[in-house]
Parts: structure tokens; C-alpha cells; sequence
């Protein structure tokens, strides 16, 4: 089974792979996680029903040309039914990087399920140089990965 796509170090089929069959998440973290993973996967389904019906927009898109490589939580806490994640997700639009800084809230409803509410976004660019640590985290230098 391959490592999940939210970086957690855990195989996908015991890490995320439950909740998009349908398990709610046990943590405002655990559904972050497995949100990022959908928008990796493009399992468009999943982020609608994850998404809070107050704040689920109409319509979503995904691009194919986004690729999505690695996530960092940065805190996380839950107070009650309410929750929120701080995070930043680096991703690639055709040839330009991106990072993406969000402090996410999440809102857990009656029938037990965490759903995001909503969040403030910050995008940024990344402009790697040759020899900087390549965004995709890796470890290794831009040139001998993703360059």
C-alpha cells in the first residue's frame, strides 16, 4: 500500500483511505489531513461532503495541472465542536510554485462528523533556486528532484 499523500508517514489504506470511504474523522487535524490528500487525489466528492453545508460552495473545481506535494500542520487544537488547523501546503501550477498558509476552522456537527467551515488563506509564491531544498520536501536540491 503507498505512503498517504498527507505525509503523515502512514500507509494511505490506514490513514486516509477510511475517511474518504466514509469514517468521520476523530480530530479537526485527521480531517485537515485527509482533505489535503482529496485535493491530491482529486476525489472532488469527498471535499464537498467534508466541507460545512453553511460555507460548501456550489461548485468546485479542480484543476488537473495543480500537484499537490507536501503538507505541514503547524498547530491544531479543538475546544468542544469547534477546531481549527493552522497549515501550509506547497504545491505546483504547470511551472510555478506555490505555498499556500491557511488557518483553518472546522465545526463538528450533530451526527459526530468534523467538517470544514471555513478559513484565511494566504497564497505565495515559491521561486526555488537551483540549489535551494526542493519544495515538494524531499530533502534533496532543487536541481536533482523537482527542477
Amino acid at each position: 500500500m503507498p505512503a498517504c499523500p498527507c505525509g503523515s508517514g502512514v500507509d494511505y489504506g490506514q490513514c486516509c483511505q477510511p475517511l474518504h470511504n466514509g469514517q468521520p474523522a476523530a480530530s479537526p487535524q485527521a480531517l485537515m489531513r485527509s482533505r489535503y490528500a482529496a485535493f491530491a487525489m482529486e476525489l472532488a466528492d469527498y471535499l464537498r461532503a467534508s466541507w460545512d453545508a453553511e460555507t460548501r460552495p456550489a461548485d468546485l473545481e479542480l484543476t488537473a495541472d495543480t500537484y499537490w506535494y507536501r503538507l505541514e500542520i503547524h498547530s491544531a487544537a479543538e475546544q468542544g465542536d469547534d477546531g481549527q488547523v493552522h497549515f501550509s501546503a506547497y504545491f505546483r501550477e504547470g511551472s510555478e510554485w506555490l505555498k499556500l498558509t491557511e488557518l483553518s476552522r472546522f465545526r463538528r456537527g450533530a451526527d459526530g462528523f468534523w467538517r470544514y467551515l471555513d478559513g484565511q488563506a494566504a497564497f505565495s509564491c515559491c521561486v526555488p533556486g537551483r540549489n535551494d531544498s526542493c519544495p515538494c520536501g524531499s530533502g534533496r536540491k532543487f536541481k536533482k528532484c523537482c527542477g
